[in-house]
């Protein structure tokens, strides 16, 4: 509610109040106030959605400028204050306006800048790109507030920003832009030449003379030879022929997560090879009708995705994790999948991603492979959010698209566990007692020693093994 401060005026003129719009006063032109105790009113209603407060002076009546008391409101707890943000500001003419950093993040408090996509004097669309922030977790845009010409950039790549920080000005009519990037301003090479001297500052000085005595030639000795290196010393190539470039934020990142997983977990890694045939012939039976009904094709990924599933369930303890003297369990299953992308948008190195499906155990096949379609395409494309990387209870790693035949994966902290695909090959198995080709995949799973027992562990990779050789144990449970 909003409580009314008002005086009364010792004059005898009973002061005026207009409910929910401004406070004024009747008064002649010329008179002289006291203030009596003040009083104070309540009217009954609420603010909703309050964006300004306009006073206005009717016809015939004088604002007082005596010194008033603020109007003091007294908000209930239950009413709902709106705020409004945007990730730009203008100048008081409303022509330039400023790109700044927006929010990345509650866990990211600042970035790196790492590249311009434009240059000044370009122009550019509202919530076009124009700059790239690199964070530990994810590279983020700055877009344009209006579109206009890029008058100047007033950050630098490679500085540190947080959110609010200014980068670049945008002129709505383009005047003043120039079309010289803050990395190609270059000081001249040429400084203009000192002035000559005075004419009268000229003065020749002359130097004793000296008699000449003759000078004795030495016989010319020839080069000296070169050292005589150790047959042990090592010969380093020159530092001409390395480059030195600094590491990403994400890379950094990613180097400091892997190295605390291998100080933190017990790691111990367990192996098992699965026939693919069965799951290779369900997709080729299918993939087909798959797309016509779904839209999407049918992978090997949401196989292994519902075996992995079915696996937790079977084996919690695989699915939880230690915190400090306690096991936390958890009653989902949130499935990472580990994605690797070398190049980005605009050629901007990215790193490792790790994007999550949430709920896995609630999705079937066409909707895992949809997520996974929309993520990875994401990653690629350098769009993909902090929410869909957070989080996860379980790793999979399928190193087998780059041709990787074995691998000990390393643990995705704060998870337990993670699975580790790898390439299919053709390899002699005895089948029935006959000796018959089979594509053949090797799986690995790290897991935390701590938590996990081998038993358990074993029973985890035994599980996804069964139900890849043999999809319709999902049907059946069994």
């Amino acid at each position: 509610m909003l409580g009314v401060l008002r005086r009364k005026a010792a004059c005898g003129a009973s002061p005026a109040s207009v409910y929910g719009k401004t406070l004024y006063k009747l008064k002649p032109a010329v008179s002289a106030c006291s203030a009596l105790p003040e009083e104070i009113t309540q009217s009954t209603g609420g603010f909703h959605n309050v964006r300004s407060f306009c006073q206005l002076t009717p016809a015939g009546r004088t604002m007082t400028l005596m010194p008033k008391r603020e109007v003091v409101g007294n908000l209930h707890q239950d009413v709902t204050m709106q705020s409004w943000s945007r990730s730009f500001c203008s100048n008081s003419e409303g022509d330039l306006f400023e790109a700044v950093v927006p929010f990345m993040g509650e866990s990211i408090t600042d970035g790196t800048l790492a590249t311009f996509l434009k240059k000044p004097g370009d122009r550019v669309e509202v919530d076009e790109p124009i700059a790239q922030i690199e964070t530990d977790k994810v590279t983020i845009d700055v877009n344009s507030p209006e579109a206009g010409v890029i008058q100047k950039f007033v950050a630098k790549e490679g500085d540190t920003v947080e959110p609010g920080t200014k980068v670049a000005i945008i002129s709505k009519s383009g005047e003043g832009a120039t079309h010289v990037a803050p990395s190609d301003e270059k000081p001249s090479e040429k400084a203009a030449p000192p002035p000559p001297p005075p004419a009268g500052e000229k003065k020749e000085k002359t130097a004793p003379k000296v008699e000449a005595t003759p000078v004795i030639e030495k016989p010319k000795r020839g080069p000296p030879p070169p050292p005589r290196t150790s047959a042990t010393e090592p010969q380093l190539p020159p530092k001409e022929r390395e480059r030195r470039v600094p590491m990403t934020r994400l890379r950094k990142r990613v180097a400091t997560r892997l190295k605390d997983s291998q100080n933190t977990f017990a790691l111990l890694t367990t192996f098992n090879e699965v026939d693919m045939t069965n799951l290779m012939k369900l997709r080729s039976d299918y993939k087909d009708a798959f797309v016509e009904k779904h839209g999407v094709k049918l992978g090997l990924m949401s196989g292994f995705v519902k075996a992995a599933i079915s696996a937790l369930q079977k084996q919690p303890i695989v699915n939880a994790v230690i915190d400090g003297d306690d096991i936390i369990y958890r009653d989902y299953v949130d499935i990472s999948i580990a994605v690797g992308t070398p190049k980005a948008r605009f050629q901007v190195e990215q790193g490792l991603v790790v994007p999550v499906l949430r709920n896995a155990e609630r999705m079937n096949f066409a909707e895992v492979e949809k997520e996974i379609n929309s993520l990875a395409k994401k990653a690629t494309d350098g769009t993909i959010s902090i929410d869909e990387m957070a989080g996860g209870t379980f790793t999979i790693s399928n190193g087998g698209v780059y041709g990787s035949l074995l691998s000990t994966p390393i643990i995705n902290p704060p998870q337990s566990a993670i699975l580790g695909m790898h390439s299919i090959v053709s390899r002699p198995m005895v089948v029935g007692g006959n000796i018959v080709p089979r594509p053949m995949m090797y799986i690995a799973l790290t897991y935390d020693h701590r938590l996990i027992d081998g038993r358990e562990a074993v029973f985890f990779l035994r599980r996804i093994k069964d139900v890849v050789e043999d999809p319709r144990r999902l049907l059946l449970d069994v």
